[in-house]
């Protein structure tokens, strides 16, 4: 029984591996496609023809995205942004967001 759990907990853990291997795969394409936008204006193209591809809804799935059409919008969105998505997930961009989203709603409420 103890090699049973043993087991189990190894495969999760190989799992939980394997998953974020994956997202690095998908944040590289959101960089990639950030870097083309910038280049050539057609990122968000790009990471839609990606993400409705074979090899992007696979790599999707396997990082443990749905692949869905609502998924492929949000990456459109956020390439749209221009926001690299190490700077994007850094705690002092998300407190600066967090910041101009409270001064926006001041200067709406006044």
């Amino acid at each position: 029984m103890k090699d049973f759990v043993d087991s189990t907990a190894f495969n999760n853990e190989q799992g939980n591996r394997a998953r974020k291997l994956f997202a690095a795969v998908v944040l590289a394409a959101l960089d990639d496609a950030i870097a083309d936008d910038k280049k050539y204006g057609n990122g968000p193209e790009q990471i839609a023809r990606w993400a409705r591809s074979r090899d992007g809804r696979e790599v999707l799935s396997c990082a443990g995205i749905d692949p869905n059409e609502r998924v492929v919008q949000g990456l459109m969105d956020f390439v749209g942004k221009g926001v690299r998505t190490s700077v994007a997930l850094s705690r002092e961009e998300s407190e600066r967001r967090h910041a101009a989203e409270e001064a926006e709603a001041a200067r709406a409420a006044a």
